[in-house]
């Protein structure tokens, strides 16, 4: 395992002789045998294939439509979980916060905090995950452009952290669709910062009327391709052994069963670019 991403940040920035990296795995913590599951198997395609694995889960899902929404197993419980996958499977960890004083208590389990898109522009926030010292993973909001988000980074950094990493997910366009605009990948990697894109997160479809966020899954394959083709240095992708059964994000993310196969159409696209 990586001992700490941050002192090898810039091994996921994209060269011309790198790979991209990948965030994966389920939307939130449902379990200890079905993450370790997922991180192990997770692991074995990226190892085979020579691209460097960040294992995903959240211990917590605070942004939901309906109070009945499902929302985690316990805060610690989850935690510890995320913790058990990166020592046991060997791999670094990211999970998302949504409140400062959550900045101190998750960096004591992962390696990475992610910023949820919503939440970007909260500076007591992002000072707080940067005062942790761990990478610092910020979603780039559904309603701001790529250019926008150098605020975000320069407030990671001007709390003392250089470890940053700006993520896509798509642009609200209506009251219940996303688009992907590639531009805002170079823009943000101007920053001098690892860009990533949120491949399934940007194929949702939210605000339904029934309270649950639909998604294309079918077009996972369309926008990582993209995404790699304009110079992403990494891929974020939820995965679940049976998205229909998944407690979370189900409609938009890829079976495990599919990564490996995507996974190495992605790695052509890298080396036709490069």
């Amino acid at each position: 395992m990586l001992q700490t991403l941050a002192n090898t940040l810039p091994h996921f920035r994209n060269t011309n002789s790198g790979q991209f990296f990948l965030m994966a795995g389920p939307c939130v913590i449902e379990g200890e045998d079905m993450a370790l599951r997922i991180a192990e198997q997770v692991r074995q395609i990226t190892d085979r294939l020579q691209i460097p694995y960040i294992f995903k889960g959240s211990y917590r899902k605070a942004n939901r439509s309906r109070l009945d929404s499902y929302t985690g197993i316990g805060d610690e419980k989850a935690l510890r979980i995320l913790e058990k996958v990166g020592r046991e499977i060997g791999v670094p960890t990211v999970t998302d916060i949504h409140e400062s004083e959550e900045a101190a208590m998750a960096a004591e389990f992962v390696d990475v905090l992610q910023i949820p898109a919503f939440l970007c522009r909260q500076t007591d926030l992002l000072i707080a995950a940067a005062k942790t010292g761990k990478v610092v993973n910020v979603k780039k909001g559904q309603f701001l452009s790529g250019e926008s988000m150098q605020f975000a980074v320069d407030k990671v950094r001007q709390s003392g952290n250089e470890n940053v990493i700006l993520t896509d997910r798509g642009n609200s366009f209506g009251y219940s669709d996303l688009v992907v605009d590639f531009r805002n990948l170079p823009v943000m990697r101007e920053f001098g910062v690892p860009v990533v894109m949120d491949v399934t997160h940007s194929l949702q479809q939210p605000n339904q009327s029934s309270g649950v966020t639909g998604g294309k899954p079918a077009l996972i394959e369309t926008i990582a391709k993209a995404a790699i083709a304009v110079g992403a240095d990494g891929l974020f992708i939820e995965t679940h052994p049976t998205p229909a059964s998944a407690k979370s994000d189900g409609a938009n993310m890829l079976s495990l069963d599919r990564l490996e196969a995507l996974l190495v159409k992605l790695t052509r696209v890298r080396e036709a670019v490069r």
